[in-house]
């Protein structure tokens, strides 16, 4: 954010600020009764003053129904100040009305504010910050016009191809610079200064080190956006971070959105001032009513037959888990451990149900090809680790099944957000064994509901039993002489060499 015009890109990671932002009480109109949002319910706080000392606005709370539907059948993208070619894209890839985080970001982002944005996943925060860069990059299309971060490789590559989609019409160059891929040839892709640079912080901090003089192709960017900025403002990106925000001009645009509050960010609003504005969509965290959440008890041991048994159901419409109302298109497995991924990986394979995986033990290409088999409909069933719990939009998600809780939180919430997005339906189903119920009740506090008991008869579960156990037998006998757990070892010893000379390069 800038602050008096001048970037404080390092401050977010120094001791939080004591004092509170301030925020201006006085509406622009004395006289008049306070204004509510249409979109959001919250109170406006949108003030003029003469007086130019940095202010906040924030608005926050909860909607009412009248006014909200009547906010939301008013709006279109036109009425945002969008350009028409703008409007028209918008329109021809079926997003016929804003969503509430973007009616409100958009116009501010337009008049040169910084946005903070927090709205639950599947509100269209993409969107939100790539609609107004698009906008700008329309009036003056030269050099690099903005640098988006995102925590993981996935999400990165996913943002480039809603850059490049919402941009044809402008002939946008966008750039991916994530790891798993020859440096070179990005390199050379930076130096010829395309229009969208989506990076991860890893990635685009060794490009410029291995080659200072890249720093210069980003001396005119207008735009920093962090996406799921609650993770890449994580402690383990700072170094990245203190590159990257070094070769940034300081006067420019930030942009930082995320369906999750955290210590970072917060420390960020307080420290905000000029042009600043902070929109968060829901207090606290949140799942979206229209996902059905419930859960399985069940012995460690019968997980896998509990997993069959869903996915040979998925196109049965007449089966329970079909009760969200619209039939079951495909599906994301979560799992805790990469060793786990692949060991159902191999079991589904065994057992007929077309599946494919996504986790670090992969690389690169062989990840990006598994997702867009998945997204393309080809394969119903994506097992992923939390690699793939971030921000990855497909619409095609009907049913979220927790294989093994998350030991956190809100990686639940991140986890079950990649369904029931765009107010569709969505079914979310946790596996729970003993020693997981108190996690249960920690996520039952946090999302304000109690998770349902999904029924399902034994006898249907234990029908395959004798053909479930005999291709877990075959997967184990595979990784064993395939030697898949001293792969895995070996990569952790990597993990903790490297991270050994991290530290002892930051000393």
């Amino acid at each position: 954010m800038e602050v008096d015009g001048e970037a404080q890109p390092f401050r977010i990671f120094s001791k939080r600020a004591k004092t509170k932002p301030k925020v201006k009480p006085e509406p622009e109109f004395p006289t008049q009764p306070e204004r509510r949002s249409p979109d959001t319910g919250a109170v406006e706080t949108d003030h003029t003053d003469p007086d130019p000392t940095p202010s906040i606005v924030t608005e926050t709370g909860e909607a009412d129904n009248a006014e909200a539907a009547a906010g939301a059948a008013a709006a279109t993208f036109a009425d945002l100040g969008l350009s028409q070619w703008l409007v028209d894209t918008c329109s021809a890839l079926g997003m016929k009305r804003p969503t509430a985080v973007q009616r409100r970001c958009i116009p501010r982002a337009l008049a040169g504010e910084d946005v903070l944005g927090i709205a639950e996943t599947g509100s269209g925060k993409t969107a939100a910050f790539a609609l107004p860069i698009l906008h700008r990059l329309g009036e003056d299309p030269y050099g690099v016009a903005a640098l988006a971060l995102a925590p993981t490789r996935e999400l990165a590559a996913q943002l480039t191809e809603q850059f490049r989609a919402l941009g044809a019409p402008l002939g946008i160059r966008c750039l991916a610079a994530i790891g798993g891929f020859e440096s070179l040839a990005q390199a050379k892709g930076l130096a010829r200064r395309p229009h969208v640079v989506v990076a991860t912080p890893g990635r685009i901090a060794t490009l410029v080190k291995d080659d200072p003089d890249l720093a210069k192709v980003f001396a005119r960017t207008k735009f920093l956006v962090l996406d799921e900025a609650d993770r890449v403002l994580d402690v383990n990106f700072e170094e990245e971070l203190r590159v990257i925000f070094g070769c940034l001009p300081k006067k420019r645009q930030t942009f930082l959105f995320s369906a999750t509050m955290s210590d970072n960010l917060r420390s960020l609003l307080q420290l905000s001032g000029n042009k600043s504005y902070f929109f968060e969509a829901y207090e606290g965290f949140k799942t979206v009513e229209t996902l059905k959440q419930q859960y399985i008890h069940l012995p460690n041991e019968g997980k896998e037959l509990h997993l069959s048994y869903l996915l040979s159901k998925m196109k049965d419409k007449e089966d329970p888990i079909h009760r969200i109302g619209d039939p079951i298109r495909s599906a994301i497995v979560f799992v805790s451990k990469c060793s786990t991924c692949l060991r159902l990986d191999l079991l589904l394979e065994e057992l007929g149900h077309p599946a494919v995986s996504l986790h670090s033990l992969k690389s690169q290409a062989q990840r990006l090809s598994a997702l867009n088999r998945f997204k393309s409909g080809q394969v119903p069933v994506l097992l992923a680790t939390d690699v793939g719990s971030r921000g990855l939009d497909i619409q095609t998600v009907d049913l979220v099944i927790n294989y093994d809780i998350p030991w956190c939180s809100r990686d639940y919430i991140h986890r079950v957000g990649r369904t029931a997005r765009a107010s569709r339906g969505g079914l979310a189903i946790s596996f729970i064994t003993q020693k997981d119920i108190c996690l249960l009740h920690e996520i039952e506090d946090i999302v304000g509901k109690q998770l349902e008991a999904f029924e399902c008869s034994d006898k249907e579960v234990n029908k395959d039993i004798t053909k479930v156990f005999k291709a877990r037998r075959l997967v184990k006998m595979k990784m064993d002489d395939e030697g898949h757990e001293e792969k895995v070892q070996a990569r952790k010893e990597q993990k903790k060499r490297d991270l050994a000379r991290k530290r002892k390069h930051e000393e």
